[in-house]
């Protein structure tokens, strides 16, 4: 049985602003420690639930958060950038399964962190009519792979979110979230137990088919910068919609690469931090 796990930082047991998770910040190193601990909690569920090849995609800002000594050696890990398919950096069809760790709700949701992959330079994104954030682009582009995604971990609202958008997911909330730079914190040997735990039960069960999404999928991206959106059409395929909003149809996952283009483009334009 072989396992991806796509890991992020927002989501992590313990952390809950700018200062945890962006390289400089005060407690950023301790917050990249939580991150290992939580990832490999994560990593035994999967080992005990028979899981013979465990890959883990550090998909946090620069990608270089986890320190490989770090992660258990039972796990091999994708690190650094640029990637061309970013948080799903190694996910391919041979995989059995997908696990979430360290998630966040979406730009504009309530949660800990909230955002949508550029902080707030991306203000609203819609697969296929359905506001969507990190998490179900995820779940769609693992889903036309055929790849399930099985177990999620995050705040309590990165959890509700999850559970929106595929009920079959299981989640563990390891923070409850108080306001966007506060939560009250789960105890974090009682969260990655629970991580642990949830994963295992998650893998253990019988393997199901994700519903494929739509082919063509249709990606829609509202910008905070009209600069952006203005250059954007100057790729084949790509529309504006507005002053601020362009849209491309295409199927998944070759749509979900072609998104991460736009965050280059994007990058080159403007210099928002991602949490101001």
């Amino acid at each position: 049985m072989r396992i991806y796990i796509s890991v992020d930082m927002e989501g992590i047991t313990g952390l809950v602003d700018a200062d945890d998770v962006q390289p400089g910040g005060r407690d950023y190193e301790r917050g990249r420690r939580m991150m290992a601990q939580d990832v490999n909690a994560a990593v035994r569920g999967a080992v005990a639930a028979g899981a013979t090849g465990i890959l883990v995609n550090d998909a946090h800002g620069p990608m270089r958060n986890l320190l490989p000594e770090d992660l258990d050696p039972a796990a091999r890990l994708v690190r650094g950038k640029p990637k061309t398919m970013g948080m799903l950096e190694g996910l391919s069809p041979e995989h059995d399964a997908m696990v979430c760790v360290g998630y966040h709700s979406r730009a504009g949701a309530p949660g800990v962190l909230s955002h949508s992959f550029m902080g707030h330079e991306i203000e609203d994104i819609w697969l296929d009519g359905r506001p969507v954030g990190e998490i179900g682009l995820a779940q769609a582009t693992a889903a036309a792979l055929g790849v399930p995604l099985v177990a999620l971990t995050g705040d309590d609202l990165a959890c509700a979110e999850t559970e929106e958008w595929d009920p079959a997911v299981a989640t563990v909330a390891v923070k409850h979230a108080r306001s966007r730079f506060a939560a009250e914190l789960r105890p974090a040997e009682e969260a990655r137990t629970a991580i642990e735990k949830a994963v295992t039960a998650a893998l253990s069960a019988p393997r199901r088919t994700p519903a494929a999404p739509a082919d063509p999928a249709t990606l829609t991206v509202r910008w905070q910068s009209a600069s952006v959106a203005a250059i954007l059409p100057g790729i084949p395929g790509v529309t504006l919609e507005d002053s601020r909003t362009v849209r491309a149809q295409g199927p998944l996952p070759g749509l979900y690469r072609q998104f991460y283009v736009w965050m280059r483009v994007a990058s080159s334009l403007t210099n928002q931090p991602p949490y101001c």
